[in-house]
């Protein structure tokens, strides 16, 4: 077996007890194992009990003869991968082992899969050093770990669904499923059938049972994005469902159970709404047990730069892109109304434009930098024997700084540069 197995490829290490098995088996690391089932001293059935507790994963394939399929039987019962009966042929040992290998390499892969995702969705793959976005990350760590529904609010682009993807993914229900559902997305006369499905023959073209979005969300997170355009009468289905945890699907039949937290989000003016009577008051506290509001990116501009590095990253992995410093300032200036996503658009664009390894501003969108006032609308006095240019960008950046009342933060907002440049600047020029 050992030659036959090592012919094929195999690295194999052959012990003649399953004492001396196990003791292989804790100085080095295996995919698979095989064991006869009798042996002097130590069975096979022992040797399977002790692997299983130390590697409840690793595949024990049995080896037994005819008359002891009964023990064999008994083996997969306690985890064994599979037996193979005396006498056998090479080609037998060999697809039985390629397909206990296959598994164990499909489910390593699950394994690390579903841990990219859960980096991917941790409160570090929200890029931001700013105070505005350390509240918010502080409030949604704090939250992860309850089960209290959060109503998450701000702008479009401002990052909504990945705060809560974060939330969920931070939380005990980061194994079950996360479901975003777009309440503005789908139309009127599908929601309701969308969020708590539908039974055969509720309405035309219902030709079978349809799960809905709470139910195929059970024992994770159920992620409503846009829920203020959701129709007042699916609003109060909605506070029905959290409260009585079960849902009635459209058509009839008996009440489903559902344990499913609820994460909500909304770009609009939901307090206004309320009071304008287009969003019930009961269904907004029961959603904003936790309300975070997502900071737009103009009102946090000292994250621009991060984000640039890490969209730049993002969309230029094979390449050591860089960008000039000038488009970095653009970046900064700009007020950003679609906010990270538009951002994100602009970096990708100026990615697949750019002529070299360096970003520079005629990769960018014209429309950034135009919204400073016009320079030629600035009436600059110029002496006829010529002026310093070097002496104008250090009175600029005093003047700045006064206006400001020595607050960098503002002055380089006000100058339309990152506040890392300013600083470079006042080193240059000596201001303290």
């Amino acid at each position: 077996m050992e030659f036959s197995l090592a012919e094929a490829g195999y690295r194999v290490q052959a012990a003649a007890s399953g004492e001396d098995g196990l003791r292989l088996f804790e100085k080095n690391s295996f995919d698979a194992v095989i064991t006869d089932i009798t042996m002097p001293g130590m069975s096979g059935m022992d040797v399977l009990a002790k692997i299983r507790l130390r590697d409840p994963r690793l595949p024990v394939i049995i080896i037994t003869a005819y008359g002891t399929i009964e023990s064999a039987v008994e083996a997969m019962k306690q985890g064994a991968f599979d037996y193979v009966t005396k006498p056998f042929n090479r080609d037998e040992l060999r697809l039985t082992l390629d397909k206990a290998l296959r598994m164990t390499r499909i489910e390593r892969e699950n394994v690390e899969l579903r841990a990219e995702i859960k980096g991917r969705y941790r409160f570090d793959g929200i890029i931001g050093s700013s105070e505005k976005i350390r509240a918010v990350l502080e409030i949604a760590g704090r939250v992860a770990a309850s089960d209290a529904s959060v109503l998450i609010t701000g702008e479009s682009g401002t990052g909504k669904e990945l705060l809560a993807k974060g939330i969920h993914f931070n939380s005990r229900r980061a194994e079950g499923p996360f479901v975003a559902v777009n309440c503005a997305a789908i139309p009127e006369n599908l929601i309701e059938s969308e969020l708590f499905g539908h039974v055969r023959g509720a309405f035309t073209g219902a030709v079978k049972d349809k799960e809905g979005k709470f139910e195929l969300a059970d024992g994770g997170t159920l992620f409503l994005d846009e829920i203020g355009d959701l129709r007042i009468d699916l609003q109060a289905k909605i506070l029905r469902a959290l409260q009585e945890r079960q849902v009635d699907r459209v058509g009839g039949g008996l009440p489903i159970p559902v344990d499913v937290r609820v994460i909500a989000a909304t770009n609009k003016d939901i307090e206004r709404a309320v009071k304008d009577g287009k969003f019930r008051e009961d269904i907004y506290y029961r959603l904003s047990v936790i309300a975070i509001h997502m900071p737009p990116l103009r009102e946090r501009k000292d994250d621009i730069p991060l984000l640039v590095r890490h969209f730049i990253n993002k969309f230029n992995k094979d390449s050591d892109v860089r960008i000039d410093p000038e488009a970095v300032d653009v970046l900064t200036a700009y007020g950003w109304p679609g906010n990270v996503r538009e951002l994100e658009n602009s970096i990708e664009r100026a990615s697949v434009l750019r002529r070299g390894d360096t970003i520079t501003r005629a990769e960018l969108p014209d429309k950034l930098g135009k919204e400073k006032a016009s320079v030629e609308n600035i009436i600059l006095n110029l002496p006829d024997e010529g002026i310093s240019l070097e002496d104008l960008e250090k009175n600029l950046i005093i003047k700045a700084l006064e206006k400001h009342k020595g607050n960098q933060t503002k002055a380089a907002e006000y100058l339309g540069i990152t506040r890392p440049t300013l600083i470079y600047r006042m080193d240059k020029y000596g201001i303290k």
